[in-house]
This record gives C-alpha cells, sequence and structure tokens, in this order.
C-alpha cells in the first residue's frame, strides 16, 4: 500500500477526445427534457476542463454576480481536501473544529466525497476525482475481515483516513469496510457510487481512458459479481441489511430499500456503458442487459405508488394463491398506514421505501426517488409524477430546508421498535425526517431532469437563506427543518458541496450530462393492469 505511487497514472496524458456512440448509451438529442436553454444533447457534452480556478468555471460564464456564499463554499470545501504523498485524494467528511468528539468525521467517505468529486468536475478540476477512484479502487483489493469472517473481493470501503507521521515523514492509509462502522454493517452503496462516479469522470473529462484501464474493468467486474450472484432470490431488487446506505443506522430499511435499488440500477447502466465488450466483459454485459430488463419492471410495478395504486392496494383480496394471484406479495390493506392517504395526491405519485413479502413501507425516501429519476429508473410519466408529489408536499418534504431524507418521521411505538430506541434518530431528526442540505443537489438534478427548474431555484433560495448563517450543518430538525441538528457537525463538507454543485447545475445545466442517464427505450414499459386488479 505505501510503495504505491499516484504519480505513476497520473503522468499519463489525459486524452481530450469526443465521445462516441459506443462509449455513450445513446444520444440525449432523442430525448426531450422539457428546457428552453437547448439541453437536448446534454448527454453527449464535454466541457475541457479549467483546472487551477479558485471561483467555480461555471460563474465566470455568466455574466452576472454569484452569490457571495458561492466563494466562502469553495474555500471550505478546499479547506477539507485530505492530501496522500502530496496528491489530493479526497475530502473528509466534516472540518468542525468545535466539535467535542472527531469519531469518523476526520475521514474521507465513499458516499460523502461525491458531491464534492462532482463539484470539482464542473470546475475543471479532474485529479482530486481521479486520484480518489484509483486509491479506493486499491483499497478495494485489501482483504477485508470482520470477525473471523472475510467480505467479498469486491467490497469497496465505507471510507479511509490518511495518516500522517511527520517524524518519518511517511503517509499511510487505514480503511473502513464495515468492520468500524455502527452495527458493522458493510457500506452496499460504495460500490455504486464509484461506479457512478467513474462514469461522470469520463463523462466530464472525455477521458476514456481511465476507465479502460484494466484495473478498472476488474474493480467493476467483482462489484457487479457480488450483485450479479446467483442465490435463493425471487426478485431483481437487491437484499440488504439495515444501515447499508446513507442512512446507516437502524430504520427498518432492510430488505429492498429504495435508495439501493435505484443505485443499483443506476450502477448497473454506467457500468454497461463502460465495460469491453472481451471475454471477461462481456460475459457481465449479457447479465447487467438481463438484470435491467427484469428490475426496471420489478420496481416501476411494484414499489410505484400514486393515487390509483393507493386505491388498487385498499382493494387488494388478501390470502391468494397461484400465478394468477393479483396481490402477489400477500400485502394486508389494513396495514397501510393512516398518513398515506392524505400524503398521496391525485396527480403525483412516487417510489416507496420497500416492498418484501407481506410488507410495504410506504415512506418516502429522498435519495432513492431522485436517483431513480436520474437513472431513468422512473419513466418520464413518473419522473414528472414525483416532481408533481415535491410541489403538491412541498411544505412537508422541503418546507424551511431542503430536504427530508424520509418522510413522515417514526414516533412512539414505531420509533421504540424499528430504531431500538435509537437516540440520534428521534422523531423529525438526523435519519428519521430530518432535512439534509446535501439532497439540494440531487434535487436540483432531477428538476433539471424533469424541465422544473424553477423548483429547484426555490428550494437553492431558501438554502442560501440559513447555510452560511448556521455554518454548513450536515443536518436540520423538525417538521419544517427549522432547526440546527441536535448532533449535527457544523461545517459539513458534503452540505458544502452539495449546494456548489446545485448552483452551477441551475447555472449550467449542460453538467447534467455527467450525472444522469436517459431512457433506454428498450426496457420494456410497465405494463397496464387490466379490470381484474380492481375486481
Amino acid at each position: 500500500m505505501d510503495d504505491f505511487d499516484l504519480s505513476k497514472l497520473l503522468d499519463k496524458p489525459r486524452i481530450n477526445i469526443e465521445r462516441q456512440r459506443s462509449f455513450d448509451e445513446r444520444s440525449l438529442s432523442e430525448l426531450s427534457i422539457g428546457l428552453s436553454r437547448g439541453l437536448d444533447n446534454y448527454e453527449n457534452t464535454y466541457s475541457p476542463g479549467r483546472s487551477g480556478l479558485d471561483t467555480p468555471a461555471s460563474s465566470a460564464r455568466n455574466s452576472f454576480e454569484p452569490h457571495p456564499m458561492v466563494a466562502e463554499a469553495w474555500d471550505a470545501l478546499r479547506r477539507s481536501m485530505v492530501h496522500f504523498r502530496g496528491q489530493p485524494v479526497g475530502t473528509i467528511a466534516a472540518v468542525d473544529h468545535a466539535a467535542e468528539e472527531v469519531l469518523n468525521y476526520d475521514q474521507v467517505f465513499v458516499r460523502d466525497f461525491v458531491p464534492s468529486a462532482l463539484a470539482f468536475l464542473m470546475n475543471g478540476e479532474p485529479d482530486i476525482v481521479k486520484n480518489f477512484l484509483l486509491k479506493t479502487l486499491q483499497l478495494q483489493g485489501w482483504e477485508k475481515r470482520v470477525d473471523r469472517f472475510k467480505l467479498g473481493e469486491g467490497v469497496m470501503p465505507a471510507s479511509f483516513k490518511v495518516l500522517h507521521d511527520p517524524v518519518r515523514k511517511t503517509d499511510t492509509i487505514m480503511a473502513d469496510f464495515g468492520e468500524s462502522a455502527i452495527g458493522r454493517v458493510a457500506p452496499v452503496d460504495s460500490g455504486f457510487w464509484w461506479i457512478i462516479l467513474l462514469r461522470a469522470y469520463t463523462k466530464s473529462t472525455g477521458d476514456v481512458s481511465l476507465a479502460e484501464t484494466p484495473e478498472c474493468q476488474r474493480g467493476m467486474r467483482l462489484i457487479l459479481s457480488l450483485c450479479l450472484s446467483e442465490g435463493f432470490d425471487t426478485f431483481p431488487t437487491l437484499l440488504c441489511a439495515d444501515g447499508c446506505s446513507m442512512i446507516d443506522r437502524r430504520m427498518g430499511i432492510y430488505g429492498y430499500p429504495i435508495e439501493i435499488q435505484a443505485l443499483f440500477f443506476m450502477a448497473l447502466r454506467s457500468a454497461l456503458a463502460m465495460l469491453k465488450h472481451d471475454t471477461e466483459g462481456g460475459e457481465f454485459v449479457e447479465r447487467i442487459v438481463k438484470r435491467l430488463h427484469a428490475l426496471s419492471y420489478h420496481m416501476r410495478s411494484y414499489f410505484w405508488l400514486d393515487f390509483q395504486q393507493l386505491n388498487d392496494i385498499y382493494r387488494y383480496k388478501t390470502e391468494e394463491y397461484s400465478h394468477t394471484a393479483v396481490n402477489k406479495f400477500n400485502v394486508i390493506p389494513d396495514s397501510i398506514p393512516d398518513w398515506v392517504f392524505e400524503f398521496v395526491p391525485k396527480r403525483g405519485g412516487y417510489f416507496i421505501g420497500n416492498v418484501s413479502p407481506a410488507r410495504m413501507d410506504f415512506r418516502w425516501f429522498a435519495l432513492g426517488n431522485c436517483i431513480a429519476i436520474l437513472s431513468s429508473l422512473a419513466t418520464p410519466e413518473q419522473a414528472s409524477a414525483i416532481m408533481d408529489l415535491i410541489e403538491a408536499r412541498w411544505d412537508e418534504l422541503v418546507a424551511e430546508m431542503p430536504l427530508k431524507i424520509s418522510y413522515p418521521a417514526l414516533e412512539n411505538h414505531d420509533w421504540r421498535l424499528i430504531t431500538g430506541c435509537d437516540p440520534k434518530n428521534t422523531r423529525w431528526s438526523y435519519h428519521n425526517g430530518g432535512s439534509w442540505p446535501v439532497l439540494l443537489w440531487l434535487l436540483t438534478a432531477a428538476c433539471i431532469k424533469t424541465g422544473r427548474p424553477q423548483i429547484a431555484r426555490r428550494a437553492i433560495d431558501l438554502a442560501e437563506s440559513r447555510l452560511s448563517k448556521d455554518s454548513w450543518p450536515e443536518y436540520y430538525d423538525g417538521t419544517v427543518g427549522r432547526y440546527i441538528g441536535k448532533q449535527a457537525r457544523k461545517y459539513q463538507t458534503w452540505s458544502i458541496a452539495g449546494y456548489l454543485v446545485a448552483k452551477m447545475l441551475l447555472e449550467d445545466p449542460s453538467h447534467l450530462g455527467m450525472i444522469a442517464l436517459e431512457e433506454d427505450k428498450q426496457m420494456k414499459p410497465v405494463i397496464k393492469r387490466s379490470a381484474s386488479w380492481t375486481c
């Protein structure tokens, strides 16, 4: 590990080329996203990097003066940078000098670094992103053990920490694959974010050479082999433990959480565009295509909830047997919580939190629904319906600070039973209905993709009224997100980076091409339900 030298790979000349159709899924000119700014080809947009700039390149291209918070955010983001042997390799989770306990906030988290990476890419500074991708790829090759159990070879770390020895003048790295995490859960989302970020780097720079290296090709295959392995599953969704993603504490998301399924779908599509069609890669390409078709059908059919579907579930018969069953998961209508009937508008819908035998988690989860839009897991009609829901339920999901990570909060008996009386996930706090500024970038990207930039502008205005004055908190508490979280770190890096990415996306929507995937028209559309569904 200590002998690894990033400079060897960085010395390779960056190849700026116009990306060909063989790499892209297909031209985004086939997709109308409803914007009036000529963005029909955002998937193929390529902006040469402008390294060494202290101010956002996107702002430099606009005649108007950037918001004062932008320069402050960039300063804060640069202060969070971590170096390994002189090379930047990531950003730490928070630079909160007032915090009594550092815990693991001084580490580089894979999921936390994503908005930082996007900010640097959009500003023409790709080197830190390339270094991060290579360093985490090397960490993937480490032997990973929790007690006496060896983890899968493809597992990516949740985080890593650079240790500087001033006496020996050496740098070493310590990685966490879940053995130090709360609950000892491996980060299922890390590998997916790594693949998504590799595609973003390739789209932004036009440099396909990194993704085509044997190391990156093998890294993708190792991640995919974990997800595509055959077992006892009867569903194409991915079975997960609680606390395996951004919601990294016990919150009742075990089973088939929407966040993981949406990231899984997006990572599969991203890998499909980057894998070589050689002997080893070709086998995975075939498996990915089959899984994508099954996964898109399953998610669009069984996870989707709108007024009509809610009414259908409300009228379900139970104890049906055979392949003709309508209530395929044997969901008991009496298990539908009362709040759902008021929450679901006549116009609008969303992907619910979880679906498994006799269980539907009707909670709203922001990250999963935004990723569903960006990856085109959601059909254009479903994407529009999600935005309709956000507008219709603005006071519940956005209110005074974007954006609720989940809704509604677990309270009383549900909180005790599902969270195990977690003192950090009390009602309307942290993962349990807290408001997370980092989600602003995902909301903004989803708004632009669906042609609703005015929603993003409204959310950014709310964030700008508080974030800087409140010292960039990790999250906010309360039903409307009015209070700084009771255990929230200040100067949380992904709150800072999320704001910058949202601003740059709104100022130059062509950046959307590095993180959004257009609809694959070869995916089979959801089959319309027959009249028997309401019998």
